[in-house]
C-alpha cells in the first residue's frame, strides 16, 4: 500500500496498432527480460499529444509513418521485471492507425532488432514472446472494431490542452 505522502504515478505509454494487408506491424526488441515482440510503442514525451506520440513511436521504432485514425482503447497493466524486480504500472493509450509511408532509409531506435508484419494467427501463437498481455488484447480489440463489434473513439475525444504544447507554464499561471 502506498503511504499518504507518496504520489503513485503510472508510466504513460502510447501505441500504434497498425494492420496492413492482413498483417500487424510488430517490432522485435531487446528488453530487460530478453527479446520480446510489441507494437510500436513507448513513453509519451513532454509537449506532445498522445496521437502524435503514437505516430512518433511508430516512425522511430519501425520506420513506418502512420496516421492514427481513432483511439482503440486505454489499457492498464502491471509489470515486474524478472531480472531487475522493478515493478511498474503502465497506462497505455492505443491508437488504431493506418500506413502512410515506409522510410526505408531510416534507422530504427536503439533496442529495436527488426520490424515484422505478423498475422493474427502468428501473434496468437507467439504470446509467450509478447512484451505484455496488452499486445494481444489490443490486436483482439482492433479486430473487434474492424468487424463492427466494438467502437473506437474519434481522435477529437483525446483532448490536449494548448498548455501542454506550449512548454512550461510561468509561475502563477494556470
Amino acid at each position: 500500500m502506498i503511504a499518504m505522502s507518496e504520489v503513485w504515478k503510472p508510466s504513460v505509454t502510447v501505441a500504434a496498432i497498425v494492420e496492413h494487408q492482413g498483417k500487424f506491424l510488430i517490432v522485435e526488441e531487446h528488453t530487460t527480460d530478453g527479446i520480446k515482440l510489441n507494437q510500436p510503442a513507448g513513453h509519451l514525451d513532454p509537449g506532445e499529444t498522445p496521437q502524435f506520440g503514437a505516430a512518433r513511436e511508430a516512425l522511430e521504432e519501425s520506420a513506418w509513418e502512420v496516421k492514427p485514425v481513432g483511439l482503440l482503447g486505454v489499457y492498464m497493466s502491471r509489470y515486474t521485471s524478472s531480472r531487475t524486480l522493478e515493478d511498474v504500472t503502465y497506462l497505455r493509450f492505443a491508437f488504431a492507425a493506418e500506413v502512410v509511408k515506409h522510410h526505408t532509409e531510416r534507422a530504427l531506435d536503439d533496442g529495436i532488432i527488426r520490424t515484422l508484419w505478423m498475422t493474427v494467427e502468428e501473434l496468437r501463437a507467439s504470446q509467450d514472446q509478447h512484451r505484455s498481455p496488452l499486445v494481444m488484447r489490443c490486436v483482439e480489440d482492433f479486430l473487434n472494431w474492424k468487424a463492427g463489434k466494438q467502437p473506437i473513439m474519434p481522435l477529437e475525444h483525446v483532448y490536449t490542452h494548448p498548455s501542454v504544447l506550449a512548454g512550461p507554464m510561468p509561475p502563477g499561471v494556470s
